[in-house]
Protein backbone atom coordinates (compact mmCIF):
# COMPACT_ATOMS: atom_id res chain seq x y z
CA UNK A 1 0.00 0.00 0.00
CA UNK A 2 3.02 2.49 1.11
CA UNK A 3 4.18 1.92 -2.76
CA UNK A 4 1.04 2.61 -4.09
CA UNK A 5 0.15 5.81 -2.10
CA UNK A 6 4.09 6.94 -2.84
CA UNK A 7 3.57 6.19 -6.84
CA UNK A 8 0.38 8.18 -6.74
CA UNK A 9 1.77 11.42 -5.41
CA UNK A 10 4.71 10.97 -7.46
CA UNK A 11 2.29 10.96 -10.51
CA UNK A 12 -0.04 13.58 -9.17
CA UNK A 13 2.63 16.12 -8.89
CA UNK A 14 4.69 14.95 -12.28
CA UNK A 15 1.38 16.07 -13.93
CA UNK A 16 0.88 18.93 -12.34
CA UNK A 17 4.38 20.16 -13.51
CA UNK A 18 4.12 19.33 -17.19
CA UNK A 19 0.69 21.79 -16.19
CA UNK A 20 2.87 24.25 -14.96
CA UNK A 21 5.03 24.18 -17.88
CA UNK A 22 2.50 24.01 -20.78
CA UNK A 23 0.65 27.11 -19.27
CA UNK A 24 4.30 28.99 -19.24
CA UNK A 25 5.16 27.57 -22.56
CA UNK A 26 5.15 30.38 -25.36
CA UNK A 27 5.78 28.40 -28.42
CA UNK A 28 9.81 28.58 -28.86
CA UNK A 29 10.34 29.34 -25.26
CA UNK A 30 9.40 29.20 -21.87
CA UNK A 31 8.32 32.30 -19.31
CA UNK A 32 9.85 31.79 -15.40
CA UNK A 33 6.72 32.18 -13.72
CA UNK A 34 3.27 33.54 -15.21
CA UNK A 35 3.53 37.47 -14.26
CA UNK A 36 6.90 37.84 -12.41
CA UNK A 37 8.98 36.33 -14.85
CA UNK A 38 7.46 37.57 -18.24
CA UNK A 39 10.71 37.17 -20.14
CA UNK A 40 13.24 33.99 -21.52
CA UNK A 41 15.62 34.03 -18.74
CA UNK A 42 19.11 32.08 -19.43
CA UNK A 43 19.94 29.72 -17.31
CA UNK A 44 16.37 29.21 -16.38
CA UNK A 45 15.60 28.16 -19.90
CA UNK A 46 18.69 25.64 -19.93
CA UNK A 47 16.87 23.85 -16.67
CA UNK A 48 13.41 23.78 -18.46
CA UNK A 49 14.86 22.01 -21.08
CA UNK A 50 16.37 19.27 -18.80
CA UNK A 51 12.51 18.95 -17.48
CA UNK A 52 11.08 19.02 -20.89
CA UNK A 53 13.29 16.65 -22.30
CA UNK A 54 10.97 14.37 -20.21
CA UNK A 55 7.71 15.09 -21.75
CA UNK A 56 8.64 16.05 -25.18
CA UNK A 57 12.15 16.13 -26.84
CA UNK A 58 11.35 18.38 -29.73
CA UNK A 59 10.03 21.10 -27.76
CA UNK A 60 13.46 20.54 -25.21
CA UNK A 61 15.76 21.47 -28.00
CA UNK A 62 13.69 24.41 -29.01
CA UNK A 63 13.27 26.09 -25.45
CA UNK A 64 18.01 25.86 -26.59
CA UNK A 65 17.35 27.01 -30.12
CA UNK A 66 15.41 29.73 -29.28
CA UNK A 67 17.79 31.30 -26.66
CA UNK A 68 20.85 30.75 -28.69
CA UNK A 69 19.49 32.64 -31.00
CA UNK A 70 19.82 35.68 -29.12
CA UNK A 71 23.77 35.14 -29.16
CA UNK A 72 25.64 38.13 -28.87
CA UNK A 73 28.79 37.90 -31.80
CA UNK A 74 31.06 37.89 -29.19
CA UNK A 75 29.75 34.41 -28.31
CA UNK A 76 27.69 35.70 -24.75
CA UNK A 77 24.44 34.21 -23.79
CA UNK A 78 22.48 36.97 -22.60
CA UNK A 79 20.32 36.73 -19.55
CA UNK A 80 17.39 37.73 -20.75
CA UNK A 81 16.14 37.98 -23.89
CA UNK A 82 13.25 40.37 -23.79
CA UNK A 83 9.55 39.33 -24.73
CA UNK A 84 8.11 42.12 -27.00
CA UNK A 85 4.70 41.61 -25.64
CA UNK A 86 5.23 42.39 -22.08
CA UNK A 87 5.47 45.90 -21.81
CA UNK A 88 4.91 45.66 -17.87
CA UNK A 89 8.37 44.82 -16.85
CA UNK A 90 11.39 46.86 -15.41
CA UNK A 91 14.49 47.36 -15.99
CA UNK A 92 12.72 46.52 -19.32
CA UNK A 93 14.84 46.33 -22.82
CA UNK A 94 15.27 50.39 -23.03
CA UNK A 95 17.13 50.27 -20.27
CA UNK A 96 19.47 48.12 -20.97
CA UNK A 97 19.63 49.51 -24.53
CA UNK A 98 22.29 46.79 -25.65
CA UNK A 99 21.59 46.96 -29.36
CA UNK A 100 22.41 50.86 -29.41
CA UNK A 101 25.53 50.55 -27.12
CA UNK A 102 27.40 47.53 -28.14
CA UNK A 103 28.37 46.69 -31.28
CA UNK A 104 28.36 42.98 -30.70
CA UNK A 105 25.02 42.79 -29.33
CA UNK A 106 21.77 41.51 -31.85
CA UNK A 107 19.69 44.19 -33.58
CA UNK A 108 16.35 41.46 -32.45
CA UNK A 109 15.68 40.15 -30.07
CA UNK A 110 16.29 42.77 -27.47
CA UNK A 111 18.69 41.56 -24.72
CA UNK A 112 19.96 42.17 -21.66
CA UNK A 113 24.06 43.16 -21.56
CA UNK A 114 24.99 40.04 -18.98
CA UNK A 115 25.39 36.80 -18.92
CA UNK A 116 24.04 33.85 -16.29
CA UNK A 117 25.46 30.56 -15.04
CA UNK A 118 26.61 28.50 -17.90
CA UNK A 119 24.65 25.19 -17.17
CA UNK A 120 23.86 25.29 -20.62
CA UNK A 121 26.10 22.27 -22.02
CA UNK A 122 24.90 20.42 -18.96
CA UNK A 123 21.10 20.31 -20.27
CA UNK A 124 22.45 19.67 -24.02
CA UNK A 125 24.50 16.95 -23.10
CA UNK A 126 21.23 15.66 -21.62
CA UNK A 127 19.44 16.38 -24.37
CA UNK A 128 21.73 14.05 -26.67
CA UNK A 129 21.30 11.37 -23.53
CA UNK A 130 18.12 11.40 -24.10
CA UNK A 131 17.63 11.44 -27.74
CA UNK A 132 19.62 8.43 -28.37
CA UNK A 133 19.56 7.39 -31.83
CA UNK A 134 17.29 9.65 -33.56
CA UNK A 135 18.79 11.55 -36.51
CA UNK A 136 16.96 14.64 -36.64
CA UNK A 137 17.41 15.21 -33.15
CA UNK A 138 21.01 14.53 -33.31
CA UNK A 139 21.49 17.13 -36.06
CA UNK A 140 19.83 19.79 -34.16
CA UNK A 141 21.94 18.89 -31.57
CA UNK A 142 25.07 19.22 -33.62
CA UNK A 143 23.74 22.47 -35.22
CA UNK A 144 23.80 23.86 -32.10
CA UNK A 145 27.26 23.04 -30.90
CA UNK A 146 29.14 25.46 -32.58
CA UNK A 147 27.00 28.36 -30.89
CA UNK A 148 27.88 26.39 -27.70
CA UNK A 149 31.58 26.21 -27.86
CA UNK A 150 31.64 29.94 -28.78
CA UNK A 151 29.59 30.71 -25.53
CA UNK A 152 32.46 28.80 -23.41
CA UNK A 153 35.52 30.78 -25.48
CA UNK A 154 33.54 33.71 -24.62
CA UNK A 155 33.57 32.46 -20.82
CA UNK A 156 37.17 31.58 -20.88
CA UNK A 157 38.41 34.56 -22.62
CA UNK A 158 36.95 37.33 -21.77
CA UNK A 159 35.34 36.96 -18.05
CA UNK A 160 38.72 34.78 -16.82
CA UNK A 161 41.51 36.72 -19.13
CA UNK A 162 44.30 36.07 -15.90
CA UNK A 163 43.37 32.19 -16.23
CA UNK A 164 42.67 32.47 -12.61
CA UNK A 165 40.16 29.64 -13.18
CA UNK A 166 37.87 31.54 -12.21
CA UNK A 167 35.05 33.55 -13.90
CA UNK A 168 34.54 37.41 -12.98
CA UNK A 169 31.00 38.63 -12.80
CA UNK A 170 30.25 42.58 -13.17
CA UNK A 171 26.65 42.35 -11.29
CA UNK A 172 24.90 40.12 -8.46
CA UNK A 173 22.32 38.98 -11.43
CA UNK A 174 24.73 37.18 -13.43
CA UNK A 175 25.80 35.08 -10.74
CA UNK A 176 21.98 33.95 -10.22
CA UNK A 177 21.98 34.75 -6.81
CA UNK A 178 21.12 38.20 -6.63
CA UNK A 179 20.94 39.25 -3.52
CA UNK A 180 22.74 36.89 -1.64
CA UNK A 181 25.22 37.67 1.56
CA UNK A 182 27.89 36.75 -1.00
CA UNK A 183 27.72 40.61 -2.48
CA UNK A 184 26.96 42.85 0.34
CA UNK A 185 30.74 44.19 1.50
CA UNK A 186 31.41 45.31 -2.36
CA UNK A 187 27.94 46.34 -3.10
CA UNK A 188 28.22 48.83 0.09
CA UNK A 189 31.48 50.70 -1.60
CA UNK A 190 29.68 51.71 -4.22
CA UNK A 191 28.34 54.94 -4.44
CA UNK A 192 24.83 55.21 -6.47
CA UNK A 193 24.79 58.38 -8.98
CA UNK A 194 21.45 59.87 -9.72
CA UNK A 195 18.97 57.88 -11.31
CA UNK A 196 15.26 58.28 -12.63
CA UNK A 197 12.61 57.20 -10.60
CA UNK A 198 11.32 54.04 -11.55
CA UNK A 199 9.01 51.24 -10.13
CA UNK A 200 10.56 47.72 -9.72
CA UNK A 201 8.02 45.26 -11.31
CA UNK A 202 9.23 42.33 -8.70
CA UNK A 203 6.97 44.14 -5.71
CA UNK A 204 4.09 44.07 -7.84
CA UNK A 205 3.89 40.29 -7.49
CA UNK A 206 4.58 39.30 -4.37
CA UNK A 207 2.57 39.77 -1.23
CA UNK A 208 5.38 40.46 1.00
CA UNK A 209 8.85 42.83 0.21
CA UNK A 210 10.60 41.23 2.96
CA UNK A 211 10.95 38.25 0.40
CA UNK A 212 12.49 40.52 -2.67
CA UNK A 213 15.79 42.41 -2.08
CA UNK A 214 15.76 46.21 -0.84
CA UNK A 215 15.35 49.32 -2.44
CA UNK A 216 19.01 50.45 -1.72
CA UNK A 217 20.46 47.25 -2.98
CA UNK A 218 17.86 47.58 -6.12
CA UNK A 219 19.50 51.23 -6.38
CA UNK A 220 22.94 49.65 -6.70
CA UNK A 221 21.63 46.90 -8.96
CA UNK A 222 20.46 49.75 -11.19
CA UNK A 223 23.46 51.56 -10.81
CA UNK A 224 25.70 49.25 -12.21
CA UNK A 225 23.78 48.66 -15.28
CA UNK A 226 24.05 52.37 -15.84
CA UNK A 227 27.61 52.04 -15.53
CA UNK A 228 28.15 49.20 -17.75
CA UNK A 229 25.94 50.54 -20.86
CA UNK A 230 28.61 53.64 -20.50
CA UNK A 231 31.25 50.71 -21.15
CA UNK A 232 29.48 49.53 -23.83
CA UNK A 233 29.50 46.09 -22.12
CA UNK A 234 33.19 45.77 -23.71
CA UNK A 235 34.75 42.93 -21.28
CA UNK A 236 38.44 44.76 -21.34
CA UNK A 237 37.06 48.47 -20.44
CA UNK A 238 35.02 47.09 -17.69
CA UNK A 239 37.37 44.93 -16.62
CA UNK A 240 39.79 48.32 -16.41
CA UNK A 241 37.83 50.07 -12.96
CA UNK A 242 34.87 48.53 -13.05
CA UNK A 243 33.25 48.76 -9.65
CA UNK A 244 31.82 45.45 -8.89
CA UNK A 245 34.21 42.53 -10.17
CA UNK A 246 34.24 39.25 -8.63
CA UNK A 247 35.13 35.45 -9.07
CA UNK A 248 32.56 33.71 -9.09
CA UNK A 249 33.32 30.25 -7.15
CA UNK A 250 29.75 28.30 -8.17
CA UNK A 251 29.66 29.77 -11.73
CA UNK A 252 32.99 28.40 -11.90
CA UNK A 253 32.30 24.98 -10.77
CA UNK A 254 29.02 25.87 -13.20
CA UNK A 255 31.79 25.96 -15.94
CA UNK A 256 33.90 23.05 -15.19
CA UNK A 257 31.21 20.81 -15.25
CA UNK A 258 29.98 22.52 -18.39
CA UNK A 259 32.82 22.16 -20.36
CA UNK A 260 32.90 18.82 -19.43
CA UNK A 261 29.68 18.19 -20.55
CA UNK A 262 30.67 19.72 -24.04
CA UNK A 263 33.91 17.58 -23.94
CA UNK A 264 31.54 14.20 -23.85
CA UNK A 265 28.77 15.76 -26.24
CA UNK A 266 31.65 17.02 -28.71
CA UNK A 267 33.17 13.22 -28.71
CA UNK A 268 30.14 11.91 -29.30
CA UNK A 269 29.43 14.15 -32.28
CA UNK A 270 32.79 13.16 -33.71
CA UNK A 271 34.02 16.96 -33.40
CA UNK A 272 38.32 17.06 -33.67
CA UNK A 273 40.43 16.10 -30.80
CA UNK A 274 41.89 18.80 -30.53
CA UNK A 275 38.74 20.99 -29.78
CA UNK A 276 37.48 18.11 -27.36
CA UNK A 277 41.11 18.22 -25.48
CA UNK A 278 40.91 22.00 -25.07
CA UNK A 279 37.58 21.61 -23.66
CA UNK A 280 39.16 19.24 -21.28
CA UNK A 281 41.97 21.90 -20.32
CA UNK A 282 39.32 24.55 -19.55
CA UNK A 283 37.40 21.81 -17.44
CA UNK A 284 40.75 21.64 -15.74
CA UNK A 285 41.18 24.93 -15.29
CA UNK A 286 38.28 25.56 -13.63
CA UNK A 287 37.78 23.25 -11.49
CA UNK A 288 41.82 24.47 -10.38
CA UNK A 289 40.23 27.25 -9.80
CA UNK A 290 37.39 26.37 -7.43
CA UNK A 291 39.47 23.48 -5.54
CA UNK A 292 41.91 26.60 -4.66
CA UNK A 293 39.02 28.49 -3.02
CA UNK A 294 38.43 26.29 -0.34
CA UNK A 295 39.04 27.69 3.00
CA UNK A 296 39.77 24.88 5.73
CA UNK A 297 38.61 27.16 8.44
CA UNK A 298 34.84 27.72 7.17
CA UNK A 299 34.92 24.74 5.00
CA UNK A 300 33.33 26.16 2.57
CA UNK A 301 34.98 27.38 -1.00
CA UNK A 302 34.91 31.43 -1.43
CA UNK A 303 34.80 34.16 -3.84
CA UNK A 304 37.18 36.63 -4.12
CA UNK A 305 36.82 40.04 -4.79
CA UNK A 306 38.90 40.48 -8.14
CA UNK A 307 39.24 44.51 -6.90
CA UNK A 308 40.84 43.51 -3.39
CA UNK A 309 41.75 39.91 -4.28
CA UNK A 310 40.26 39.65 -0.82
CA UNK A 311 37.69 36.11 0.04
CA UNK A 312 34.31 37.03 0.78
CA UNK A 313 33.38 35.29 3.71
CA UNK A 314 29.92 34.34 4.05
CA UNK A 315 28.68 31.11 4.44
CA UNK A 316 26.21 29.97 1.85
CA UNK A 317 25.60 27.23 -0.35
CA UNK A 318 27.78 29.14 -3.41
CA UNK A 319 30.62 27.48 -0.80
CA UNK A 320 28.88 23.88 -1.42
CA UNK A 321 30.15 24.44 -5.07
CA UNK A 322 33.29 21.66 -5.19
CA UNK A 323 30.48 19.37 -5.43
CA UNK A 324 29.65 20.44 -9.19
CA UNK A 325 33.44 19.32 -10.71
CA UNK A 326 33.65 16.33 -12.45
CA UNK A 327 36.62 15.31 -10.31
CA UNK A 328 37.50 15.85 -7.07
CA UNK A 329 39.75 14.94 -4.47
CA UNK A 330 38.98 12.86 -1.98
CA UNK A 331 39.75 14.99 1.34
CA UNK A 332 37.59 18.18 -0.41
CA UNK A 333 34.70 15.60 -1.62
CA UNK A 334 34.19 14.39 2.21
CA UNK A 335 35.10 17.69 3.23
CA UNK A 336 32.13 19.01 0.77
CA UNK A 337 29.57 16.45 1.39
CA UNK A 338 30.32 16.23 5.16
CA UNK A 339 29.24 19.92 5.06
CA UNK A 340 26.06 19.87 3.07
CA UNK A 341 24.69 17.39 4.97
CA UNK A 342 25.87 18.53 7.99
CA UNK A 343 23.83 21.63 11.11
CA UNK A 344 24.57 24.11 8.19
CA UNK A 345 22.84 23.44 5.87
CA UNK A 346 20.69 19.98 5.52
CA UNK A 347 20.49 18.85 8.81
CA UNK A 348 19.84 22.45 10.44
CA UNK A 349 18.37 22.69 13.88
CA UNK A 350 14.31 23.67 13.60
CA UNK A 351 14.38 23.35 9.69
CA UNK A 352 10.87 21.80 7.70
CA UNK A 353 12.84 19.43 5.39
CA UNK A 354 16.35 17.99 5.32
CA UNK A 355 17.11 20.57 2.17
CA UNK A 356 20.00 22.65 1.72
CA UNK A 357 19.15 26.69 2.68
CA UNK A 358 20.82 29.53 0.63
CA UNK A 359 22.43 30.66 3.39
CA UNK A 360 23.42 29.13 6.93
CA UNK A 361 21.00 29.62 9.44
CA UNK A 362 22.68 31.85 11.87
CA UNK A 363 25.10 33.02 9.94
CA UNK A 364 26.14 37.04 8.79
CA UNK A 365 23.47 37.86 6.01
CA UNK A 366 21.00 35.04 6.72
CA UNK A 367 17.30 36.15 6.43
CA UNK A 368 14.99 33.45 6.56
CA UNK A 369 12.41 34.81 3.60
CA UNK A 370 14.65 36.99 1.69
CA UNK A 371 15.44 35.27 -1.48
CA UNK A 372 18.90 34.00 -1.71
CA UNK A 373 19.37 35.24 2.01
CA UNK A 374 17.98 32.00 3.58
CA UNK A 375 15.14 30.06 1.92
CA UNK A 376 15.96 27.03 0.03
CA UNK A 377 15.82 26.74 -3.66
CA UNK A 378 14.76 23.65 -5.58
CA UNK A 379 17.50 24.99 -8.66
CA UNK A 380 20.08 25.19 -5.82
CA UNK A 381 19.36 21.53 -4.33
CA UNK A 382 18.69 20.24 -7.95
CA UNK A 383 22.82 20.94 -8.85
CA UNK A 384 23.71 19.57 -5.50
CA UNK A 385 21.61 16.76 -5.56
CA UNK A 386 23.39 16.03 -9.44
CA UNK A 387 27.04 16.47 -7.85
CA UNK A 388 26.37 13.98 -4.77
CA UNK A 389 25.05 12.05 -8.00
CA UNK A 390 28.05 12.04 -10.01
CA UNK A 391 30.34 11.51 -6.81
CA UNK A 392 28.77 8.26 -5.90
CA UNK A 393 26.97 9.48 -2.72
CA UNK A 394 24.19 8.21 -3.93
CA UNK A 395 21.95 7.94 -0.52
CA UNK A 396 22.78 11.10 0.30
CA UNK A 397 21.52 11.85 -3.15
CA UNK A 398 18.18 9.66 -2.99
CA UNK A 399 17.87 11.60 1.10
CA UNK A 400 18.02 15.33 -0.36
CA UNK A 401 15.52 13.98 -3.79
CA UNK A 402 13.22 12.50 -1.29
CA UNK A 403 13.43 15.77 1.12
CA UNK A 404 12.36 18.45 -1.75
CA UNK A 405 9.94 16.21 -3.35
CA UNK A 406 8.11 15.60 -0.31
CA UNK A 407 8.12 19.26 -0.01
CA UNK A 408 6.84 20.13 -3.15
CA UNK A 409 3.73 17.19 -2.62
CA UNK A 410 2.01 19.80 0.17
CA UNK A 411 -0.56 20.93 -1.21
CA UNK A 412 -0.05 24.88 -0.42
CA UNK A 413 3.64 24.51 -2.53
CA UNK A 414 2.58 25.64 -5.53
CA UNK A 415 6.16 24.56 -7.74
CA UNK A 416 7.22 28.48 -5.92
CA UNK A 417 10.35 29.71 -6.60
CA UNK A 418 11.96 29.32 -2.93
CA UNK A 419 11.14 28.44 0.75
CA UNK A 420 11.00 29.15 4.06
CA UNK A 421 13.64 26.99 5.49
CA UNK A 422 12.08 26.65 8.24
CA UNK A 423 8.07 26.47 7.69
CA UNK A 424 8.58 25.79 4.43
CA UNK A 425 6.26 28.55 3.69
CA UNK A 426 6.14 29.09 -0.49
CA UNK A 427 7.70 32.63 -1.44
CA UNK A 428 8.50 34.71 -4.62
CA UNK A 429 6.59 33.66 -7.55
CA UNK A 430 4.02 30.66 -7.76
CA UNK A 431 3.93 28.00 -10.56
CA UNK A 432 8.27 28.52 -11.36
CA UNK A 433 8.85 26.85 -14.66
CA UNK A 434 12.44 25.49 -13.37
CA UNK A 435 10.85 24.06 -9.75
CA UNK A 436 8.43 22.34 -12.60
CA UNK A 437 10.78 21.11 -14.83
CA UNK A 438 13.43 19.68 -11.64
CA UNK A 439 10.57 17.94 -10.18
CA UNK A 440 9.86 16.31 -13.71
CA UNK A 441 13.90 15.35 -13.45
CA UNK A 442 14.12 14.09 -10.04
CA UNK A 443 10.80 11.79 -10.71
CA UNK A 444 12.22 10.01 -13.75
CA UNK A 445 15.39 9.10 -11.60
CA UNK A 446 14.17 6.06 -9.21
CA UNK A 447 14.99 6.16 -5.59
Amino acid sequence: MRRTVHALKAEVLRARAVEVLRKNDLGGWTKPAPRLYPHQWSWDSALIAIGLAHVDLERAIRELESLFGAQWSDGRIPHIVFNPTARDYFPGAEWWASATTSTSAPREPATSGLVQPPVHAIALHHLLRTARNSEPMLARIAALYPRMLAWHHYLARFRDPQETGLLVIYHPWESGTDNSPRWDTALRSIDVGVLPRYQRHDLKHVEDPSERPTHAEYDRYLWLVHLLKNTHYSDEVIQRDFPFQIRDVLMSAIFAAANHSLAELGSALGRPTAEIDDLRRLCERFAGGVVRSWDEHLQLALDCNALTDEHVRVETCAGLAPLLLPDLPRKLRDQVVARLTGPGFAAGVGMAYPVVPSTVPGSSGFQAKSYWRGPSWPIANWLFWRGLLHHGFDQQAAALRAAYLALLEQPEADFAEYFDPFTAEPLGSRDQSWTAAVAIDWLAHAT
